[in-house]
Parts: C-alpha cells; sequence; structure tokens
C-alpha cells in the first residue's frame, strides 16, 4: 500500500517504534498533515490487535473511515470502520474502527479490558471536549489496571504536548510539521448594530471578488448558517452548509470538490477533524458556540463566545493548505489581542450531571481516583449528582443503581434516559423515543410549541425530519412498553424542575418548579396557557427572566404525576407586613394551594416577628419621647467612650429579642412593646451608673434654667438664649470632660443666632455684632456690653 505524501509521513517509524518502546506516545501534528488517516493505517500494519481511532464528532469519525478505506481501494466496513451513536459500519474483517469518544466510554463501561484492542488513538486532544477528557482519564486508569499492554497515542494540534506527555507517564512526544501556504489577513469590521451574519455576508462576497478558489466561513451554528446562507444567493456559486446535525449525504457534499466554487458555511467541525478541499479564503465569524450551565437557575444549553487565539489560529491556518490563501476576520484589529490565549475546557463549564453517572459507573463516584487533564470542579459535579439522586440512578452512597447503569448503557443524557424509560412505561415506546430525539436535539425544530413540532417533524420529507424519525426509531428499540400518546408527560419527565405555571398577573412570564422565572415569546402557539412543560429554555446574558425555546402544555394533574418527588405540603410562617401563617402545597417553587393555618407553631411565629423587625425596622415598637432619648444618648456614648457602652444599632437591640418580645403574635402586638425597656436591657452595670453624669439629660445654665442636651448630631448641642448664659466663660464639656457642648445660642424668640463651641472666643469676637444686630429688635431685653460679667436672666 503507496500512503500519500502528507508530512505525517516521516514520524511514522518513530511513531510505531515509541509506542511498541513505551506503550504511550503524544504525536504533534498541525491540521493536514495526514495524522487521523496515516497513522491508524500504520499503527494496524505494525502492531497486532485492532486500532480504535477516538474521534471528536460523529462527521470526523466518518469522513475519517470514508478516507482510509479509499486509501485501501475498499468499502467502508471491511478493514476500515466505524461506530457512531445510531450508525455502525464494521466487519469481521476490520481492523481499524473509528468511533466518538462517547461512544468509546459508554464501551469501556461495558468491557473494561476492550478485548481485541491493541491501540487506542485518541485524535484532535487539543479541542477539549468532555467527553474526550473523561476518555482519557478512564483510558489511563484502565491500562494502569486490567490493561497494562493496551497502547495509547494521543494527538493534538497545538503546544499541549507538554501536559499530555506527562498525563501518559512522560510519554514520548513526536512532532510533525505542516506544509502551509502564505496567507494574508485582513479584518472586516462590523459596522454598528450589524449583525454579525450580515458581518459576515459582507466578507464573504468581498473573498469571492479578491480570492479565487473556494470560501470556507465559519459561523458559530446552525442559526446564524441558515441566516448566512439567506443573505449568499449569488449566481453561479453553490452556497453549502456543514454542521454536526446534517445528514450524512449533506455533510458528504460539502467535503468533496465541486464543479463550481462553493461557499461552504461551517460550524467549528472545521477548525481540525475534517478536510474541506478547494479552499482559498476563510471568512472568520470570531464566535463559537460552547456549552454552558447555569447552576443558580437550573438552565443549560450552549452559549455564543468569542474564540481564542489559537481556534482563530487554526481557522486561519485552512486558507492556506493546498494554496497561498487569504483570512477575513469579521472583528476589529485591535481585539484581536484581547482573544484568550486557548479554548476552556468543556469540563469547566458545561453540565456535569452526565459525567458524574459515567464515574459512578466507573466506581469512583468523586473521580479523584483518576488522573485528569484537569479535575471536574466539585461543586458542578456535586450539583450532577444531586440530579441522579432524584432521578433514581445513584444510591444514597453516591453508587450507580441497576437503573443508573442501563441510564447510561442509553448514551442520553442522564435526564432524557429517565424520560426514555419512564416515559415509554407511561406512553409507549415510540411516542417516548419520538419527544426525547426531540429534546436532544432542538435544531430540528423552529417551533416553539412541542406538539406542533412533532406534527411537522412527522409529515416533513427533509434532512431534519429524516434525521428525526431515524433517532427514534433507533431509541423506540432500545425500551419497551404501551400507552398512550402524550409527548409533554415525557417532557416532565425529562425536566420535572422546568414545569412551569403562569405568574398572576405576569403577561407571558412563567414561573419553573426549580424557582427560575422564564418567558414565553410572542407568536409561540402556545396562547395562555396556564401550565407548561418546558423541554428548551436558556438566558441571555443581563435579563433577568430566561426564555422558553420549547414547551408542551400541560395541567396540574400532569405535574404532579410526572414530579411527585418536588411535591410537599408545608406550615409557611413568614412576615409579609404582619405575621402570615398558611399550610401550603408546592411543586418545587409553585404554589399549587394555600390555607390559613390557626395555630402555627410558636417558634415559627416568633421566628416571622423578628424578620419582620429586621425588614421593617424597630419603628414598629412604641417609641415614646424617654426612649428615643435613652437610645440617642447611649449612641453618644459608644461613639465617643466605645466599651463597655453598647451599639444601638437595630441588630444590637434585636439579639436581645427572647427578651423583650413576650408573646406578640402579630403586627399589633409589637406596637405595645415598650422600646425603653428594650433600651435598658443593654445599660452597662456598673457603668451605668454613671450615664447621667456622663451624657446628662439635661445642663443647667448659669440663669438656672435645665436645658435638654440634644444629642441627635454628630455633636451634642445645647440650644439657650443669649441672656441665660451671661457670665458663663468656659464651654460645658461631657463624656469626663472629653466632649465639648456646642451651644446654639438663640434670640428672646428662640431663633438661632449663633453656633459656639467656644463661649470665651464667641464673647470676645462674636457677641458685638449679635448684640448690634438685635438690641433694636428686642429694645426690652438687656444687651450688656460686657457679657462676661453681666448677670444671667431668664426673662
Amino acid at each position: 500500500m503507496e500512503l500519500p505524501n502528507l508530512p505525517v509521513r516521516a514520524v511514522l517509524g518513530d511513531v510505531v517504534g515509541a509506542l511498541a518502546e513505551h506503550g504511550c506516545a503524544v504525536l504533534v501534528a498541525p491540521p493536514g498533515t495526514g495524522k487521523t488517516t496515516l497513522v491508524p493505517l500504520a499503527l494496524a500494519e505494525a502492531h497486532t490487535g485492532r486500532v480504535v481511532v477516538a474521534e471528536p464528532r460523529r462527521i470526523a469519525a466518518r469522513a475519517a473511515a470514508a478516507r482510509m478505506a479509499s486509501l485501501l481501494g475498499e468499502p467502508v466496513g471491511r478493514t476500515v470502520g466505524y461506530s457512531v451513536r445510531g450508525d455502525r459500519k464494521v466487519s469481521a474483517a476490520t481492523r481499524i474502527e473509528v468511533v466518538t469518544s462517547g461512544l468509546l466510554v459508554r464501551r469501556l463501561q461495558s468491557d473494561p479490558e476492550l478485548a481485541g484492542v491493541g491501540t487506542v488513538l485518541l485524535d484532535e486532544c487539543h479541542e477539549r471536549h468532555l467527553d474526550a477528557d473523561l476518555l482519557l482519564a478512564l483510558l489511563l486508569d484502565a491500562r494502569a489496571g486490567l490493561r497494562p499492554d493496551l497502547r495509547l497515542l494521543a494527538t493534538s494540534a497545538t503546544v499541549a504536548a507538554d501536559r499530555l506527555a506527562e498525563l501518559l507517564g512522560d510519554a514520548p512526544v513526536l512532532r510533525a510539521e505542516a506544509r502551509t501556504y502564505p496567507t494574508t489577513t485582513d479584518y472586516v469590521t462590523p459596522a454598528r448594530k450589524e449583525r454579525i451574519e450580515a458581518c459576515v455576508a459582507r466578507a464573504t462576497r468581498r473573498a469571492l471578488s479578491e480570492v479565487d478558489g473556494d470560501v470556507l466561513v465559519f459561523l458559530p451554528g446552525a442559526a446564524e448558517i441558515r441566516r448566512t446562507a439567506a443573505l449568499l444567493s449569488l449566481p453561479d456559486v453553490d452556497v453549502l452548509t456543514l454542521h454536526g446535525r446534517l445528514s450524512a449525504g449533506t455533510q458528504d457534499a460539502a467535503l468533496k470538490p465541486g464543479a463550481r466554487r462553493r461557499i461552504v458555511l461551517s460550524t467549528a467541525i472545521a477548525e481540525s477533524s475534517l478536510t474541506v478541499p478547494g479552499v482559498r479564503a476563510v471568512v472568520d465569524s470570531g464566535l463559537s458556540r460552547v456549552p454552558r450551565v447555569d447552576h443558580r437557575r437550573g438552565l443549560s444549553g450552549l452559549a455564543t463566545v468569542r474564540v481564542s487565539m489559537a481556534v482563530a489560529d487554526q481557522r486561519a491556518g485552512r486558507a492556506g493548505r493546498e494554496a497561498p490563501g487569504h483570512v477575513y476576520r469579521c472583528w476589529p484589529e485591535h481585539e484581536h489581542s484581547t482573544l484568550p490565549r486557548y479554548p476552556e475546557p468543556e469540563i469547566k463549564t458545561a453540565d456535569l450531571t452526565r459525567l458524574a453517572l459515567e464515574l459512578a459507573c466507573w466506581g469512583t463516584p468523586d473521580g479523584t481516583a483518576l488522573n485528569w487533564w484537569d479535575a471536574p470542579p466539585a461543586g458542578a459535579l456535586e450539583v450532577g449528582r444531586t440530579v441522579l439522586r432524584a432521578l433514581g440512578a445513584l444510591d444514597a452512597d453516591g453508587h450507580a443503581t441497576d437503573r443508573g447503569r442501563r441510564m447510561s448503557g442509553l448514551g442520553l443524557h442522564p435526564r432524557l434516559a429517565r424520560a426514555l424509560l419512564d416515559g415509554a412505561a407511561e406512553v409507549g415506546a415510540r411516542a417516548a423515543a419520538e419527544v426525547v430525539a426531540l429534546l436532544d436535539d432542538d435544531a430540528l425544530t423552529d417551533s416553539a410549541e412541542l406538539s406542533t413540532a412533532l406534527r411537522d417533524l412527522r409529515s416533513g420529507h427533509n434532512d431534519r425530519s429524516k434525521r428525526w424519525s431515524r433517532e427514534a426509531r433507533r431509541l423506540a428499540e432500545l425500551v419497551s412498553g404501551k400507552g398512550h400518546d402524550d409527548p409533554a408527560l415525557v417532557v416532565a419527565l425529562a425536566h420535572p424542575e422546568r414545569l412551569a405555571r403562569r405568574r398572576s398577573g405576569g403577561g407571558g412570564v412563567y414561573l419553573m418548579a426549580g424557582g427560575t422565572a422564564a418567558e414565553l415569546p410572542h407568536g409561540n402557539g402556545l396562547g395562555d396557557a396556564e401550565w407548561l412543560a418546558v423541554a428548551v429554555a436558556d438566558r441571555e446574558p443581563g435579563r433577568s427572566h430566561g426564555r422558553i425555546r420549547l414547551a408542551a402544555r400541560v395541567d396540574e394533574t400532569l405535574a404532579v404525576q410526572a414530579a411527585p418527588a418536588l411535591v410537599s405540603t408545608v406550615d409557611e410562617v413568614r412576615w409579609e407586613q404582619d405575621v402570615v401563617a398558611n399550610r401550603v402545597r408546592r411543586l418545587g417553587a409553585i404554589v399549587l394551594s394555600s390555607k390559613p393555618l390557626r395555630d402555627p407553631d410558636p417558634a415559627a411565629v416568633r421566628a416571622a416577628l423578628v424578620a419582620g423587625l429586621r425588614s421593617e425596622g424597630l419603628g414598629l415598637l412604641r417609641w415614646h419621647a424617654d426612649a428615643t432619648r435613652l437610645r440617642e444618648r447611649l449612641e453618644f456614648l459608644h461613639r465617643v467612650l466605645g466599651d463597655p457602652w453598647p451599639e444601638m444599632t437595630d441588630e444590637a437591640l434585636l439579639a436581645g429579642v427572647d427578651g423583650w418580645l413576650g408573646n406578640a403574635r402579630r403586627r399589633a402586638d409589637l406596637t405595645k412593646v415598650d422600646a425603653e425597656k428594650v433600651v435598658r436591657q443593654l445599660l452597662p452595670w456598673p457603668a451605668a451608673s454613671r450615664l447621667d453624669e456622663l451624657a446628662p439629660d439635661r445642663l443647667e445654665v448659669p440663669s438656672g434654667s435645665r436645658i435638654r442636651v440634644d444629642y441627635t448630631g454628630d455633636n451634642p448641642a445645647l440650644p439657650v438664649k443669649v441672656q441665660e448664659v451671661f457670665g458663663w466663660v468656659d464651654t460645658p464639656r461631657i463624656a469626663d470632660g472629653r466632649v465639648p457642648v456646642v451651644l446654639h445660642l438663640l434670640t428672646p424668640a428662640g431663633r438661632a443666632t449663633a453656633v459656639t463651641g467656644d463661649l470665651a472666643s464667641f464673647w470676645r469676637t462674636g457677641y458685638a455684632q449679635v448684640r448690634s444686630e438685635l438690641r433694636g429688635r428686642y429694645p426690652k431685653h438687656r444687651w450688656p456690653e460686657d457679657p462676661m460679667t453681666a448677670p444671667p436672666a431668664r426673662r
């Protein structure tokens, strides 16, 4: 067999030798070097046992198998075959089998020894998909125990080789250099408020006018691909699409040269796993779609993010694979340096429920016994285990139950596996499988209403309908059961926490059982449904509500039937401007019924009253003037002297609530609580015996009047008429002489005329002006020239 003259041929002997000597190796080879197709052929020829190649995507697995079979001049399924979910072409003669990473994980679970397999090639490790990271950890564990003879080769298109080599036991690292051609890069900046599809279409038309050959366009997802395709209806140019949800025939068409110029609109699957021939220009939207989970709101799905520099470089490399090329990046040039260096591993951001089930089935529920590239975050893993326990997939110790193992074997997310198993028993295998096939691929429909989506898929003859029908048949064969057709129940079984009830007066806003609010888009086809089983929901950044993208009408009876574990009846005593006590029946966060509670628990009532005092303040108590004054005086002493004088905040007063709340049961009872008693309980004895000395309620002035000190401001103040303090030279001081009292000097009519904290200085410098202003206005009152020697007077 004569292999194509691709760059990896130069290191094939080294790869074979490294595996023979060390058992593990790392091959760093950029896209286009032949690592995915030539290396497995060389390994199968040199070593015994089947060679299994793990690819991150189904389309890449099929394409790799087809390419290797064509090099051998054979049909797929003879020497080279493939196995992906729902599609398998292998035979007794198969020596090389290309599989998806997820499928190989399930095969390992059922056969940890991988009987008959001599070598596993883990392709495109740099992409850091969740299944690929898990597969690597499980294979290392299997090799350390049951299969020390299993050969492992990890390939990567980037410089992540050192960490890979360390994981593989300081394995040797081999490198193949790509033969690339120079590329020119232009930045096409989106106009203000221009949608990314419009910018990409503009850049694509420019590429067609400036560059010969085909144009490969990278977009984040299928929806953006459809919208961009609608903007690119051009004469003499074929517009093809490439993403993982297309049929095999449609995908293959994009991977073959055409008779006319082509625009290939692709998701990230064309970054490194696949070769698209004829490409001379790349248009990069700069966006990618990655899994994200919002643990607080219970929503998970795909999020659109900026690509990393490594991904942008990989995409650009596609333009220079066969000839000099041109790259058009749809972002400002100055933003390029702000891109993250590498993509974030899925294990750090994705929903880990499925990973948690696989770990439990492997026998290490927390994953600590495995050697990880990046260990799963403990919090996200525990969230996944909580979900699995609720689904009956794990026991109390975190080990997989028989039901959990069956769920794992279905190859679905555990929620969907639960919906398929339990739904088949309730509504029949075919009906359950149809709904689960739709939930597992929500790109199948543009409708927000489940029954409409299913009706369209059943009657359609397009790629989406055919793909859905094939998957539904496959799933139906995995389970058994007969029943009535009720797709809404299957949705509710998959996502019981997403059962939702319309909020009263809330328009199209629903409250889900998990506590998250979500709204229906306009023209959704669901009308004014009271209850929904939400199949797909997400939340855009910056929005308080989630968005319902696919749902089915249900009623309360079905909701309770689907989620009995979420139903509870509790006595709730809370503060809502008064103590409110009800016996409440809930479905998660949704109130099903509420009845007044005649004799609530006294402790709960007390807690509600305290909550009311915290939220509305101690103004709910009975505050007379003496109580307020006492609190102000003690606040002053705490501020000036500190301990042992106590704080007078609401929190400090509430700390002793057990000593003064008494038998209060409602708001009206609080108005009977004497606030002075509350304050006096905090008096520090024996220091409190000096209260009147340190913070006197009143001060005697030279006229003999006893005037109340004002403690409401930052400094104690004494409002007093000027005539009453004649002869008073020294400013009064309190708190053991530490704080001067600020005198607010008043006219005979009681109006302020001067403020001073230094009385002697006022007599010398300020009094003359006061005297000249007031003696004519108040002629019956004495205004002596020397106030320091004049006798004071009350009147």
